[in-house]
């Protein structure tokens, strides 16, 4: 691979000729929820072209942040985060946080996939734990995921596993808002449709 360089003996610098190209990063937020295969990524990334996406993964394999294994389900290849790919979460959960600003105006035509919300909930909420277990299913455009919070921090799992009895069904504009703290829980309630224990709600998304 030829890595266009800055030229610069910075971390920053360095990091970004790794994944500073357009997809690079948003390769890796699919795959922080576990392998994937070739379609699913591209079925997860609007937009990007197939050859495009060929390219990146194959920048990213040779740069070591993604790796190929078989895929049990179809005997094909599927592709994984190396460990030290996955220590990109924390950069991605800070880029999360610091993006709420930029998501207030809503999406304006913008694509959206719901299993986006697993890594922006669990960014966005990642500092908060609790003593007592609490958990809400939040449904947008027909999937749920389960939002969990506990002793050792916030766990958000698409297809949610009926653990909770309280739903709240929202746009994903409410929940993102509800998240970041931009919206109360009784707004996000106002904006929705909940099904269950509002102190359910306000358990997990409530004030840290």
């Amino acid at each position: 691979m030829t890595i266009r360089s800055y030229g610069q003996y910075c971390g920053l610098a360095r990091a970004l000729e790794v994944v500073g190209n357009r997809w690079s990063l948003l390769i890796v937020r699919e795959l922080l929820g576990g392998p994937a295969r070739y379609g699913q990524l591209q079925a997860g990334l609007p937009g990007i072209a197939t050859n495009l996406l060929a390219e990146r993964l194959r920048e990213l394999e040779e740069a070591g942040v993604v790796q190929r294994q078989l895929d049990t389900g179809s005997n094909g290849v599927a592709y994984a985060l190396t460990t030290w790919g996955s220590e990109l979460r924390g950069p991605i959960a800070a880029l999360v946080n610091w993006s709420t600003p930029l998501m207030v105006s809503g999406p304006s035509g913008d694509s959206f996939r719901t299993h986006w919300l697993v890594v922006a909930l669990e960014s966005l909420l990642g500092g908060k734990r609790t003593e007592v277990a609490a958990a809400v299913d939040v449904e947008v455009d027909g999937t749920t995921l389960t939002v969990r919070v506990d002793e050792t921090g916030t766990h958000a799992t698409l297809d949610g596993d009926g653990e909770s009895k309280t739903v709240l069904r929202a746009e994903p504009m409410v929940v993102l808002g509800l998240a970041s703290g931009m919206l109360t829980v009784e707004q996000a309630i106002a904006a929705g449709d909940l099904r269950g224990n509002k102190q359910d709600v306000a358990a997990v998304f409530g004030p840290r």
